[in-house]
């Protein structure tokens, strides 16, 4: 279908002061027409508005046939010419029957993208991006194409999405102008003119012949068609000047207006068709001067504001469009909202799809723009009517910042008693509670729910506790209050949104940050709090090895520099290893280690033995830490605790065992209980008993410890060896009567052979 206005896309016209009848012609350059006729060849120059003026003509050796213009190239050394490499985007095929012609795109495969129906047969016809161009006998027709639409949606990947959108392909085409042009032979287009070629028949004139017997029959009368010898056909080559595509888009815009209401499809249609015409012309921006496609931008930017209008005012499937519209218009929100019609009809306030979806949509995605208290109002009260389970949501928005919080309460007040009361709703009364300074509303709203299903409500809705602000995370006024009040709700909140994807584990981190004001080198204990709680919850898109590097690396910061936690943990030692498998048993004699140092505060202890409980645990990979323990001394009891856990884990008992000896010798015995089994149960008489009568021999401060130390390895030794294996691991040197009674045991256990 093809619809029919009435639109000035040509401008001024004039004659090519030609000397001979046209055979062929066509342009070239920057300005140049050129005209064969028989075996000579004119050129003039054709520039804007200035009348046609002949440049040269030269004689050809025979008659023309044909006339193309082609620009030479740079010559290289080896002659051969060079041509600018362009990337295709689209290539379009047009065919044209008498009274039909049908345009095709082909890109991957060939598509029909347009049928054109004539009013009358047709004698010829071009293709331009932005038009078609037809001629009959006696009329030059001009109708929109395609091409840009089709191109558009080649080029950018983004088209047909909620960032930018383009008038469909499919979409009918309209014929601009039919105007009158006597005898059109042929035609041809050359940058921003249409070339005429008219030729008018010889008249034909009558000539009556008369019968000698005229006067008896008037049947003998006849006529005879003659043409005068001296008698020429009248011809004419013009040259028709378009109009420029802002210009014609101005009509366009223009007519649009007359329209009685924007809702029409006709002027959604014609204001499509003008927009296509503005794009086209930014497709060939090699051709434009700076100032013509500053002008073309702005002309591109108001069609989309016009689309984007007509869209909103639309409560149809198509209505959606009004987002992508009015983003590529660079309109503000406020600015759109300046455009609305708030006029109330029949006492009724009526909102349409389009306009909702635009302005839910933009409070979504972080605008950075903050409506003033009058156009927020209108905001709220408009989703109020339109859609009242999103006002919890708008009002969350940091758009809607600067709302009066009275005028925000009343209407979460109607929604409670219009049935619309949720835990969303209990949330959000909360925050603009505290926002008015009333603590004990604020706690009424938030004493009324389970914390599990508060829990729920700020996965429904993030903005409560986190807001973007320039690309920077911003915690809400109501998370700032929870971290004093609440902070287990606020770290089982933001675990949720992360569980649920709501939250990246990056803008987590960041969010306890900014929350706590500190830089990005310090860590506050509300996110050690929050990495401990993601490894109790097994978050399955949690790296655990990353985690737990997050987790030692500030226990072992903390414990190098003594630096207590800023503010009180939210769990345990005892809690985690309770809770979380990742957490395990530490070690008895672990605890035999730490207890010979009385002087660790509370704190230093907790971090201490959450260190130790992940070392212990199932999940760490005890290699990864181990360049990172440098901080941690091992002239520290604390540090000693780890570096032997760290060394156990690895399976360097040896090593371990002539660290306690010298270290702590009272930890050996309960270590080598704990470690030294199945296949490394022969340490206890291939390194421990050995060890310990050495040291013995050396006597010191420590002989007491090694003495009873060595008594318990002989119990053990006795029980696992036999006699003769027994008798060979004793020292040579060793005082009979001492190990007399091992022996004896020994050898009642088992006899000698």
């Amino acid at each position: 279908m093809v619809q029919l206005y009435n639109l000035h896309p040509f401008g001024s016209q004039q004659v090519v002061p030609c000397k001979l009848e046209p055979d062929r012609f066509c342009g070239g350059g920057r300005d140049a027409l050129f005209v064969a006729a028989g075996c000579k060849v004119e050129a003039f120059a054709v520039a804007g508005q200035e009348l046609c003026q002949p440049r040269c003509a030269f004689s050809t050796l025979g008659r023309v046939l044909r006339l193309a213009y082609s620009e030479a190239g740079s010559l290289t050394s080896d002659g051969k010419n060079l041509s600018q490499e362009k990337e295709l985007l689209s290539l379009f095929c047009f065919f044209s029957l008498p009274h039909v012609g049908y345009l095709y795109m082909v890109v991957k495969s060939v598509e029909l993208m347009s049928v054109y129906q004539y009013p009358e047969k047709s004698q010829q016809a071009v293709l331009t991006p932005q038009f078609l161009h037809v001629i009959t006998s006696n009329n030059l027709q001009c109708f929109t194409v395609r091409c840009s639409a089709a191109a558009a949606r080649e080029e950018d990947p983004y088209m047909d999405t909620t960032l930018k959108a383009c008038p469909p392909v499919s979409m009918d085409v309209c014929a601009l102008r039919i105007q009158l042009f006597i005898g059109l032979k042929a035609i041809c287009h050359f940058k921003n003119h249409i070339i005429l070629l008219t030729k008018a028949e010889p008249e034909a004139i009558p000539e009556r012949r008369q019968s000698p017997k005229r006067l008896l029959s008037r049947k003998d009368t006849s006529v005879k068609i003659k043409i005068p010898p001296v008698a020429e056909a009248g011809w004419n080559l013009y040259i028709v000047n378009t109009i420029s595509p802002v210009q014609l888009y101005k009509e366009m815009v223009d007519y649009s207006n007359t329209y009685k209401t924007v809702k029409t499809q006709s002027c959604i249609h014609l204001l499509s068709e003008a927009h296509l015409l503005v794009r086209a012309a930014l497709m060939d921006a090699s051709q434009l001067e700076p100032g013509e496609k500053a002008e073309l931008l702005e002309a591109f930017k108001e069609s989309c504001g016009h689309l984007g209008d007509c869209y909103s005012r639309l409560d149809s499937q198509h209505s959606h469009l009004t987002l992508p519209y009015y983003k590529m218009s660079g309109l503000s929100m406020a600015e759109v909202l300046a455009r609305t019609d708030w006029t109330v009809e029949d006492g009724l306030q009526k909102y349409e799809r389009g306009l909702i979806f635009y302005i839910n949509h933009s409070l979504y995605e972080n605008l950075d723009e903050e409506l003033n208290e009058e156009l927020a109002a209108k905001v709220v009260q408009m989703f109020y009517v339109a859609e009242p389970k999103q006002v919890p949501h708008i009002l969350c928005s940091p758009s809607m910042k600067n709302i009066n919080p009275l005028t925000a309460m009343s209407y979460l007040r109607k929604l409670d008693t219009s049935g619309f009361s949720s835990i969303l709703v209990t949330l959000t009364k909360a925050a603009v509670a505290l926002k008015m300074g009333d603590l004990d509303m604020h706690r009424n709203e938030m004493k009324s729910h389970s914390e599990m299903k508060l829990v729920c409500g700020f996965i429904l809705e993030p903005r409560l506790l986190i807001q973007q602000r320039k690309g920077q995370i911003v915690p809400t006024e109501l998370a700032l209050h929870l971290k004093e009040t609440q902070p287990g709700l606020l770290v089982a909140s933001v675990l949720g949104l992360q569980k649920n994807n709501k939250i990246g584990i990056e803008e987590a981190d960041s969010f306890f940050k900014v929350l706590c004001a500190k830089d990005e080198d310090t860590i506050p204990q509300l996110l050690v709090d929050f990495w401990e709680a993601q490894l109790v919850a097994c978050l399955p898109d949690v790296v655990l090895q990353e985690l737990f590097f997050k987790l030692t690396s500030q226990y072992i910061w903390r414990l190098s520099k003594r630096q207590p936690p800023d503010t009180t943990p939210l769990r345990t030692s005892e809690d985690l290893i309770n809770a979380c498998s990742h957490y395990g048993l530490i070690y008895p004699w672990v605890h035999v280690v730490i207890s010979s140092d009385s002087l660790a505060d509370k704190n230093y202890t907790e971090d201490l033995s959450k260190l130790q409980s992940l070392i212990c645990g199932p999940s760490f990979d005890i290699a990864s830490i181990i360049p990172f323990l440098e901080p941690l001394s091992e002239d520290t009891i604390a540090g000693l605790s780890v570096h032997v856990l760290c060394r156990t884990r690895l399976k360097e008992y040896e090593q371990c065992i002539d660290i306690l000896l010298e270290r702590c010798p009272e930890a050996v015995i309960p270590y080598a209980n704990h470690e030294l089994k199945e296949e490394n149960r022969t340490l206890w008489w291939k390194k421990l008993l050995p060890e310990l009568c050495q040291r013995i021999k050396c006597g010191g401060e420590k002989y007491q410890l090694y003495l009873s130390s060595l008594k318990e390895t002989l119990s053990i030794v006795a029980v696992e060896l036999e006699l003769k294996d027994f008798m060979n691991v004793l020292p040579e040197d060793g005082t009979a009567t001492f190990f007399l009674p091992y022996l004896l045991y020994c050898s009642r256990k088992k006899p000698l052979t």
